[in-house]
């Protein structure tokens, strides 16, 4: 914040100067202009006076070549201060950078520290309201929203009836909340398209197929169909596509949700994808970093570990999520998979683990958008972790928002009474804040 308001007191002293700058040169101007008409009438009486001697004819001369020099002089220091002027508005210049950060910045000094750390939770509506199964958004809705000013709603089949209900229920969520709302749906096409196989949408075809074909701009299409009838219904946030390399053929949990075995490919089938869907509107959230290809596991119902070295997830694993990265994609799930080659041998989860999300994910692969947790509701992390320690340890690692805690308010009040005794810094809470309003708040500027 104190960045910003010297930003902003540097166009102020900018802007005061460019006036003096102002003033300078109509002085310059007048005092040219002055000499000219002071000369002129001096050569103008010496024309009257040509009796006059011979000396005051070349003190005139002399007196008018003074002027010129002078005149010459004015216009070159005019000709500089307007060279600096020019400069200086160049460099005082507002962006729309400028304005993104600007609104940022003025959102989150707007928070309260509730509105915060409540703001870092990805839940579902039946978590916010407490309601076993919602299909509108009504006064539960709303009053959830004044108490819990979450950061996104995730929705599931259940919670889908027909299209005008599906319209209806977002839009009425979105007017109800203070602050701008994600709404997200996991639509991968293949056996995962809640929206599609629930409203009987001509549902996408597996991405390993697409994959299999070797045809990258139809991966785009894909996606841009995806994208297109999502964005129609209000969603904003796509938990696709699936980045993982399958590695292991045994491997059923991701299956043809993978783009491919062939890394290469799946790299070339990721970055299209994300951009397809994207240019809908729909922000991508690449999924399960570092991968979950190679495990046999699954972690939706306990611990998934992969063995593979660090060397031959750079060269394979890596290589999709990297080729996201690159195409500008707005989020990213870190997966509840071990992968002790990362980690020097601890058994974290990757999605709790400061080596893997801040350690690979931000200072390695260079990732800044926003880091998403995998749904901590899964047995990789309820079988040893309760929903306050596990939201804790999350954000501690560097995810910037947890996605559907076991226990939602336990989760909130943790990691509200972590800010307050200092276990999480209050500016730490911000960092993640900034990289989240930067996409809520980006169509509107640019």
């Amino acid at each position: 914040m104190s960045e910003k308001k010297t930003n902003r007191e540097n166009r102020r002293r900018r802007r005061r100067r460019n006036q003096l700058i102002s003033y300078c040169v109509m002085a310059v101007v007048l005092i040219a202009v002055g000499m000219g008409c002071f000369f002129g009438i001096h050569a103008a009486g010496s024309a009257v006076k040509q009796h006059q001697a011979a000396r005051e004819e070349s003190r005139q001369e002399l007196l008018e070549a003074s002027r010129v020099e002078e005149s010459a002089q004015a216009q070159a220091a005019v000709a500089a201060l307007f060279e600096t002027e020019s400069t200086e508005e160049t460099e005082s210049t507002y962006t729309k950078e400028d304005a993104l950060n600007d609104m940022v910045e003025d959102t989150l000094a707007g928070m309260t520290l509730e509105q915060k750390v409540a703001g870092l939770f990805f839940v579902t509506p039946e978590q916010l309201t407490g309601v076993s199964q919602v299909v509108a958004a009504g006064d539960a809705t709303r009053e959830s929203l004044e108490k819990y000013s979450v950061g996104g709603l995730i929705y599931f089949a259940k919670n889908i009836q027909s299209e005008d209900q599906l319209k209806e229920m977002l839009s009425n969520t979105a007017s109800y909340s203070l602050f701008p709302l994600f709404f997200g749906v996991d639509e991968e096409g293949g056996k995962v398209a809640r929206v599609a196989d629930t409203l009987k949408l001509d549902k996408t075809v597996p991405m390993g197929e697409i994959g299999a074909a070797g045809d990258t701009q139809a991966a785009c299409d894909a996606y841009q169909n995806i994208g297109g009838y999502l964005s129609s219904y209000g969603f904003n946030v796509d938990f696709a596509p699936v980045a993982d390399v399958l590695t292991n053929v045994d491997n059923t949990v991701i299956g043809n949700r993978a783009f491919s075995s062939d890394a290469g490919v799946a790299a070339q089938m990721v970055s299209r994808a994300v951009t397809g869907l994207q240019e809908t509107g729909v922000s991508a959230c690449l999924k399960h970093f570092p991968g979950h290809g190679d495990t046999a596991g699954d972690s939706h119902t306990g611990a998934a570990q992969t063995d593979r070295t660090k060397e031959e997830m750079e060269a394979e694993e890596f290589l999709p999520f990297q080729s996201g990265i690159e195409a500008g994609t707005d989020m990213i799930m870190v997966g509840h998979i071990t992968a002790p080659n990362l980690t020097d041998g601890d058994s974290l989860p990757a999605s709790i683990s400061e080596k893997i999300i801040t350690g690979v994910l931000r200072n390695e692969l260079g990732y800044q958008g926003i880091i998403i947790t995998d749904a901590m509701n899964m047995g990789a992390i309820t079988e040893y972790y309760k929903s306050d320690v596990a939201a804790i340890m999350a954000l501690k690692a560097g995810a910037d928002m947890v996605l559907m805690p076991e226990n939602f308010e336990e989760a909130y009040q943790g990691v509200l009474d972590a800010v307050a005794d200092g276990t999480v810094s209050e500016e730490r809470i911000d960092d993640s804040l900034r990289r989240i309003y930067r996409v809520k708040l980006r169509s509107r500027v640019l």
